[in-house]
């Protein structure tokens, strides 16, 4: 029998340590990739094709939820399963439209992420969510508050959010400084907001951060 090939995504390493060792106790599982942020999943996600990529949501320099949905632009068919200690239904909701397979919680017993991780790879399309989450639900479509932002400027947005400075963020991207400035105008025009803690709150807002990774300017 084939194996179900993984890539693990979390900013922690002792996490993602911790979950390789779980997962190589399964010989129906073979991880064949690590990535510590949404970044480094873009790109192994277009390299390696796994057939599941598990996907922690607030990791640096470029989220889970944003990583996905550049993940699934490039490639539909993808398999992302959301793996997160966020029981927030904002960050489900999200998750969700933009196209994630499924959504579960980081104290989801070893046995019932196997049981699914076999049935996300069996069922094309299946959703799976954590019965813990909470039914309150946000009164526009979560997607709309970043539909009109390109990949970049997303990005741009987060290290924003994160406290960077342009020239940080720019040395994080690989562009200038000029650049930078450039989209953060661009930011502030589309959105109508012209501040930093503005635009701060709503990168919170929007799922593109969290809580305990916004800058201390607020």
């Amino acid at each position: 029998m084939s194996q179900i090939t993984i890539l693990l995504v979390d900013d922690h390493t002792i996490v993602r340590e911790g979950l390789l060792g779980l997962l190589q106790l399964n010989p129906a599982l073979k991880v064949i990739g690590e990535a510590q942020d949404g970044r480094q999943a873009v790109a192994l996600a277009g390299l390696l094709q796994p057939d599941i990529i598990l996907m922690d949501i607030a990791m640096p320099l470029l989220g889970g939820l944003e990583a996905t949905r550049q993940i699934l632009a490039a490639n539909p068919r993808a398999k992302v399963l959301i793996l997160t200690a966020h029981v927030d239904d904002e960050y489900v909701q999200r998750a969700m439209e933009i196209g994630a397979s499924g959504y579960l919680l980081k104290h989801t017993s070893a046995a019932g992420l196997y049981r699914n991780i076999k049935d996300l790879y069996d069922n094309n399309g299946l959703t799976v969510s954590s019965p813990e989450r909470r039914k309150r639900r946000p009164s526009e479509p979560i997607t709309a508050r970043t539909s009109r932002l390109t990949p970049r400027e997303t990005e741009v947005l987060q290290l924003i959010a994160e406290g960077h400075a342009n020239k940080q963020a720019a040395h994080h991207l690989g562009i200038s400084v000029k650049t930078i400035e450039k989209h953060r105008e661009h930011l502030m025009a589309k959105l109508n907001i012209h501040d930093t803690a503005g635009l701060t709150r709503y990168a919170i807002g929007a799922g593109i951060i969290e809580n305990s990774r916004q800058s201390t300017i607020i």
